[in-house]
């Protein structure tokens, strides 16, 4: 019987490049345009994860470092999710979103015990939090901001019938914005059915039995939705008045 660990060998490195290279491939003669993208970002995952497997004993020893260590997890993502909503200096403002999506989750689940208060389960929980804030953001932010560009004719429309600028944002996107929550509704729905997500593979992993690791797993996803739901609506929000300046509004340099 194995132990249930992954086994780090030339085998894996292996295996590593050729999923790499089949997934380029794919993306090549599919002509998606992102196969750059793609080893660009297995190369960056690779020595990411290199340097946290490298840190994180570290990390775990002290509040201090691991306080740092989510903090820069937050950054990291702030950036990610305003590359991709805008080019303007306020897309920042992603931060404040993923925060209130993520602080509350957090804050809840350790004061009620279900997570131990110890850095060796607040650093993985809100790593999990902050990921899934992050690509919430990000969907719907760039959603808001395709549909005030393409849609611009429904946008002046509105505020021609009288509706405020926030309003006639709200009022444009609101339909579109579910469609941020569908990894995670999908996610949810399927679990156990379709996929066995990474907490319940990793309390598997790390020794734990299958009621723990389910209990784990649905913690999680249910924290998930809460965590991104509230994700989604700040960062419409941020947008709709203007603190994320939009196409609809006048940019501040």
């Amino acid at each position: 019987m194995g132990t249930g660990s992954i086994v780090v060998g030339p085998a894996f490195w292996i295996v590593l490049a050729v999923l790499c290279a089949a997934a380029t491939i794919a993306s090549a003669a599919g002509r998606l345009r992102v196969w750059r993208a793609m080893l660009t970002a297995s190369a960056r995952a690779t020595v990411q994860l290199a340097a946290v497997s490298l840190v994180i004993t570290a990390v775990l020893t002290a509040w201090s470092l691991t306080a740092a260590f989510v903090t820069v997890m937050v950054l990291v993502a702030a950036a990610t999710s305003a590359r991709r909503i805008t080019r303007h200096r306020t897309g920042l403002w992603a931060a404040a979103a993923i925060i209130a999506g993520v602080l509350p989750v957090l804050s809840l689940v350790v004061a009620a015990g279900t997570v131990p208060l110890a850095t060796v389960a607040i650093v993985p929980v809100a790593g999990i939090l902050i990921g899934g804030a992050m690509t919430a953001t990000s969907l719907a932010g760039r959603r808001v901001m395709d549909d005030l560009t393409h849609r611009r004719g429904e946008y002046e429309a509105l505020l021609a019938l009288g509706f405020t600028d926030p309003d006639a944002v709200r009022e444009l996107c609101r339909p579109s914005l579910r469609h941020a929550l569908i990894p995670a509704l999908d996610q949810t729905r399927t679990v156990g059915l379709v996929s066995l997500p990474g907490a319940f593979v990793g309390v598997l992993l790390g020794g734990g039995g299958p009621v723990q690791a389910g209990a784990t797993q649905l913690l999680v996803l249910i924290g998930l939705l809460a965590t991104e739901t509230v994700a989604v609506i700040v960062i419409t929000e941020l947008i709709a008045r203007n603190i994320i300046q939009h196409s609809g509004g006048r940019i501040k340099n």
